[in-house]
């Protein structure tokens, strides 16, 4: 009797690792088939599909935290921004010129800015939590504004210039070797990241966002868990604050903006918190969205895009994907 629970339990793990690996192959399939696609359709728009994967890499970032861990926040383009101006900063002042080192100058400053917030943000929770992220990020902007000589103030971070990639690619002024690296970048994080949230340690995330009460009485340390996770975050934030950085070849203050958090957030909801999938999607529809409709109607824009929202609040609330994802899997279960 025990050796055929122990046969089914085996068996039933078999299948849900086969369902993760082919769930993966599926979402690798899917950025390389869309990235294809964006690079035949938008050929001389290549600047802002790589803003896209930039941004995309923010959402997940941000999907880490509040998705799979349930911390409020409103401020983590701090991380963003930080991980664009570490990559700027090393290249205009210091010479460091190479996108590879430029970018793990990105990641270094995210994961500082990363365990800076968390140290600070998850001393609270709920709205304490919240007004603690709003503060930093205009903490991080006001800084970046009066450290003019190392970030250019309210002018921006110029002098940024990159050797080509490898020694070969060169990053042209249509953007294509931008946008081929930032696709490579964010396939190597989305396998990371899969790794990551399928991980004892990603579980054990998961867990404190459904009761840390209960986790702590297990022996784990939810504010540790939390806070290597706020590095990671930041680490992946800092991954595409360090591509925007290298793509454009000059950092803003707007890249450490409460906006760009705050949409940030938005394209989060809009695909469904807690999946990466959900992440990716959200990030995309709400970008292009936005830019088609502010270049078709440039007065009335921001109505449609809030128009959007509401609906998808009202009827799919767990998001694009995620509403789908679940009907998918309802009828897959009706149908067994």
């Amino acid at each position: 009797m025990t050796l055929a629970m122990n046969t089914d339990t085996d068996t039933t793990a078999t299948v849900r690792s086969h369902r993760s690996a082919g769930r993966d192959l599926a979402g690798i399939a899917a950025i390389v088939v869309l990235a294809g696609i964006g690079y035949l359709l938008f050929p001389d728009n290549l600047a802002l599909l790589t803003r896209i994967i930039a941004i995309a890499l923010l959402v997940l970032s941000l999907d880490l935290v509040t998705g799979y861990c349930g911390v409020a926040t409103l401020g983590h383009a701090a991380l963003f921004g930080s991980g664009a101006y570490a990559a700027g900063i090393v290249s205009a002042h210091y010479g460091i010129t190479d996108p590879l080192l430029m970018t793990l100058a990105g990641i270094g400053g995210g994961a500082v800015a990363g365990l800076v917030c968390g140290a600070i943000i998850l001393r609270a929770h709920g709205l304490p939590q919240l007004v603690l992220s709003i503060a930093l990020i205009n903490l991080f902007h006001e800084l970046a504004n009066k450290a003019s000589s190392w970030t250019g103030g309210s002018d921006g971070l110029s002098g940024i210039s990159t050797d080509p990639l490898l020694g070969y690619f060169e990053f042209d002024l249509y953007g294509h070797t931008a946008y081929v690296f930032g696709v490579v970048l964010l396939l190597v994080v989305f396998v990371l990241l899969r790794l990551l949230v399928r991980s004892p340690f990603g579980m054990l995330c998961r867990g404190i966002k459904e009761d840390p009460l209960r986790i702590k009485a297990m022996g784990a340390s939810p504010k540790a868990a939390l806070m290597k996770m706020y590095v990671i975050s930041g680490a992946v934030a800092g991954v595409g604050g360090a591509l925007a950085a290298i793509s454009t070849q000059v950092v803003g203050l707007d890249s450490l903006s409460f906006t760009l958090s705050a949409e940030s957030l938005v394209m989060l909801v809009l695909g469904g918190t807690g999946s990466l999938f959900g992440a990716l999607s959200g990030t995309v529809i709400f970008m292009l969205f936005e830019d088609y409709v502010s270049a078709a109607n440039p007065f009335h824009w921001l109505t449609m895009v809030g128009a959007l929202l509401i609906l998808v609040v009202l009827f799919a609330p767990k998001g694009i994907y995620g509403t789908a994802a679940a009907l998918l899997s309802s009828r897959k279960e009706a149908a067994e």
